[in-house]
């Protein structure tokens, strides 16, 4: 594809989503926010848009898109509500690792159903014990025969009701050190023994299932492994999981983006003392700040994107693009909210909304403090003397 073709074609389904979320979601999302109900018909519009295969190669029944495209449409999709790109984002994170680790016959088999919407997938690596300390995970997987048997929990794993196929992180080997070196990544679908347990009831984030995840002797055959070797699933997942950091910070930047367009529109209507607001210093300050804020994450996240399409490992930009603009976006929607003032706090308008989503993006895939020790470690080795 070349450049002006890629040009067109990513115009054309930003403008498509666009249309999407202004025509059929943005009139549904305040009921499912506030009745915590799943937007059934909404995602399958979003599988007959070919938004579970975006990064999916066109040769597996995907879009085939890069990176940047990747996260234009998860920033448009987060101007309206940020719940519906739920059930594609995580779901990305096990596309992304099937396509590059997995073999070619994974491949066939789970990037077709996948990328159309037909199985629904997820991550399942967080558990109750820990999310950040991924090398000590106590999620089981011992080899028996030609399965594994998986034994353990997992929590906070989004699509965890709704969704079919998951990446799944085991250890393989308990007694190994360093302990990463003993998780291995398995596709995993549910079957018998492996159900979804509660559901979480969240700040923010709701109208998508947040669950709980249950393996009891749950048996998985050994070619379902990812890969050709155990121990290799530490690094295949944290390679996954830049993905998941790019969509994150597109989500931060979507997520300002509206209620920064609310504030400055209010802004300008508001009228106060025989003048609108947004004739004050003090707001055109902080619209200033807000609308600079936005457009440095943008940036920092379209050039984490591009990087990841050439190739090369992006734990430092992808740290830096997810730390950056999560932080921003809880800036943003509490400046928001104080230019609208008691409005801003009622749910009339959507900025309680915005201000209840954005610290998932500063916990999701990396807290903020995980990821300036990922940027840290990057940058003495970048510098070392």
């Amino acid at each position: 594809m070349t450049t002006a073709e890629l040009e067109e074609t990513r115009r054309q389904i930003i403008a498509t989503v666009r249309e999407f979320v202004q025509r059929d979601v943005i009139p549904q999302a305040a009921e499912h926010d506030e009745n915590d109900t799943y937007p059934h018909e909404l995602v399958d519009q979003m599988a007959e848009m070919g938004l579970f295969g975006i990064t999916v190669p066109e040769e597996y029944g995907g879009l085939g898109l890069d990176y940047t495209t990747y996260a234009m449409i998860f920033e448009e999709l987060c101007k309206g509500w940020m719940s519906i790109t739920a059930p594609i984002g995580t779901h990305s994170i096990l596309t992304a690792a099937i396509a590059k680790y997995g073999s070619e016959e994974q491949k066939r088999e789970w990037l077709p159903p996948l990328a159309a919407g037909k199985k629904r997938g997820g991550l399942a690596l967080t558990e109750p014990g820990g999310g950040s300390d991924v090398a000590g995970l106590q999620t089981t997987a011992v080899k028996d025969g030609e399965e594994y048997v998986v034994n353990g929990n997992k929590l906070f794993i989004t699509n965890g009701r709704t969704g079919d196929v998951f990446l799944l992180l085991a250890k393989t080997d308990t007694e190994i050190e360093p302990q990463h070196r003993g998780i291995s990544a398995f596709i995993a679908e549910k079957g018998p023994g492996f159900t979804a347990g509660r559901d979480l009831n969240k700040l923010g984030y709701r109208g998508v299932d947040t669950s709980e995840l249950v393996f009891d002797d749950y048996r998985i055959a050994a070619d379902r492994m990812l890969g050709d070797e155990e121990g290799r699933g530490f690094y295949q997942v944290m390679d996954a999981l830049e993905t998941g950091r790019i969509n994150i910070a597109a989500r931060a930047v979507g997520v300002a983006t509206g209620a920064f367009e609310a504030a400055i529109k209010y802004a300008q209507e508001r009228v106060t003392f025989g003048e609108p607001i947004a004739q004050r210093q003090t707001i055109q300050n902080m619209l200033a700040d807000m609308a600079t804020k936005i457009h440095a994450a943008r940036l920092m996240t379209y050039d984490a994107a591009a990087k990841k399409d050439s190739g090369a490992r992006i734990d430092l930009e992808a740290g830096m693009a997810k730390l950056f603009a999560s932080e921003m976006c809880a800036e943003v929607t509490l400046d928001a909210m104080r230019i609208h003032g008691g409005y801003g706090y009622v749910k009339d308008l959507p900025l309680e909304r915005y201000y209840r989503d954005a610290p998932l993006m500063i916990i999701g895939e990396g807290t903020s403090e995980i990821q300036r020790l990922v940027i840290a470690k990057n940058l003495l080795k970048q510098y070392a003397i």
